[in-house]
């Protein structure tokens, strides 16, 4: 029977369900895969709260990725056939057993990518290849800092800087996590006990990184900007910090957007500094999306890319997945398996 993950209303992970659907059927430039593994990200959690948009209404199906075998065929859909392993990337909708996706928005995996590790692909990779070579057209002489560097994102921005011979990154993560970072090339910062601005403006003499990605927004994003040399690049692509638990704290999420700066176009232009705000889910050009997304699977395919995998839990087990990943726990990403 044909199921899907459901945020029925806005709260904590009681309010996910998982529930019977009807057999989907491809349009006419659709396939239809049975999915494997789908990856969960914080976004999926920050919209189980009400907190992140755009969103469908209630209750719908999240999930922007997912890995699994193509079982139907849409008319006028070329390069894909009944069997194959793929890997697509959505604008929701992905934690289901059958998902529906434009054929453009999909890639048949090589022999040597495995299904879980392409359903870890799309999101964190895709986001981080997004931001420091699509938007930040990043260099092997610049400098980056990297906000969670152990999660999902900040693993794979490590790997792509790795793989750009970049060598002064630096990444803030809890104290525990320091070995996942220095494993990918980063100097850790304990995110709880060091002053990253300090350490950044020390270790740069004052000057500055090319490019700080930040998923923690609030009076973090502040402050990430104050450590942003001339010409450099903010990349501003989530709010933990308006979710700092699994509980639907209204109080939290508007301080958290209250100690948000106002950016000043003035100031940005005086002081030549560039703000980018990123969500892939929202991100329309396909020809440019699925072209990173190639780029990226040579990259695993050659053993240059290597994506982090901390846990994978049942579909039934989402509500559990939902609250590990709230507690901090995960190092790399997090899937679900349907098959």
């Amino acid at each position: 029977m044909p199921r899907r993950v459901t945020l029925t209303k806005a709260g904590s992970p009681s309010t996910i369900a998982v529930q019977s659907m009807a057999m989907p059927n491809p349009s006419k430039g659709e396939i239809r895969i049975e999915v494997a593994f789908a990856g969960i990200n914080f976004a999926d959690l920050l919209m189980r709260l009400g907190l992140y948009k755009p969103r469908p209404a209630y209750p719908f199906t999240p999930g922007y990725e997912m890995s699994g075998i193509v079982d139907a065929v849409g008319e006028g859909v070329v390069g894909f056939t009944k069997g194959q392993r793929v890997v697509a990337a959505l604008p929701n909708g992905g934690q289901a057993s059958h998902v529906l996706v434009s054929s453009k928005r999909a890639l048949v995996l090589p022999d040597e990518v495995s299904l879980e590790t392409a359903a870890a692909i799309p999101v964190t990779y895709l986001t981080a290849h997004h931001m420091l070579h699509h938007l930040g057209h990043m260099t092997s002489d610049d400098r980056v800092l990297i906000h969670g560097g152990a999660g999902g994102v900040g693993t794979a921005a490590l790997q792509i800087c790795q793989w750009a011979g970049v060598t002064q990154v630096w990444a803030t993560a809890s104290g525990h996590k320091a070995s996942t970072i220095e494993k990918f090339g980063g100097i850790a910062i304990d995110r709880h006990n060091q002053d990253f601005v300090e350490i950044i403006k020390q270790a740069t003499h004052g000057e500055g990184v090319d490019h700080v990605l930040d998923p923690i927004g609030g009076d973090n994003l502040g402050r990430s900007l104050s450590v942003l040399k001339e010409g450099g690049r903010l990349y501003t692509y989530g709010m933990s910090a308006a979710a700092p638990s699994s509980k639907r704290t209204l109080l939290r999420s508007f301080l958290a957007w209250r100690k948000t700066p106002k950016f000043d176009p003035l100031r940005l232009m005086t002081r030549n500094r560039a703000v980018f705000g990123v969500h892939m889910g929202t991100w329309k050009d396909e020809t440019v999306m699925i072209a990173q997304l190639q780029r990226i699977l040579e990259g695993v395919t050659s053993g240059t890319l290597n994506p982090v995998i901390d846990s994978i839990f049942d579909a039934d087990d989402v509500a559990e997945a939902h609250q590990y990943i709230h507690d901090g726990k995960n190092i790399g990403k997090v899937l679900l398996r349907f098959k």
